[in-house]
């Protein structure tokens, strides 16, 4: 049976410590995640695995919204209204993808990865 790399905190049944059957790769290091707020826009990108990058943003004051009729308006974001990802998220205003965004155009919803992506697009809400 493989152990599992993580899970090195339990004791065994002995009292003894775990050991780690291997150390960790450097993909399964985990990064702080990047927590989009309103503001001046500020943009961070980073290498990933397979020499690849991603464009974070730190802080957004526009959104590209998608209304019904097929158009993208770049609108000015007034608050974040909600976050279902988490309790907190919504306190503090973070943006993430399903976060509802309070704009000059009314409600929207997120549907972009604005941590991963760089960017913020959303659709109107009804």
């Amino acid at each position: 049976m493989r152990k599992s790399v993580e899970n090195l905190a339990t004791s065994k049944i002995t009292g003894g410590r775990r050991k780690p059957a291997r150390i960790r790769r450097k993909y399964e290091i985990d990064r702080y995640p990047n927590e989009s707020v309103t503001g001046a826009q500020i943009t961070v990108t980073r290498r990933v695995r397979g020499n690849n990058k991603k464009t974070a943003l730190k802080t957004i004051d526009f959104v590209n919204l998608a209304t019904g009729d097929s158009k993208v308006k770049k609108i000015k974001i007034l608050k974040v209204l909600e976050n279902a990802t988490n309790n907190d998220y919504q306190r503090r205003g973070i943006i993430t993808k399903g976060a509802i965004l309070e704009t000059d155009a009314g409600k929207c919803r997120v549907v972009s990865k604005p941590g991963q992506t760089g960017i913020v697009n959303a659709v109107l809400i009804k």
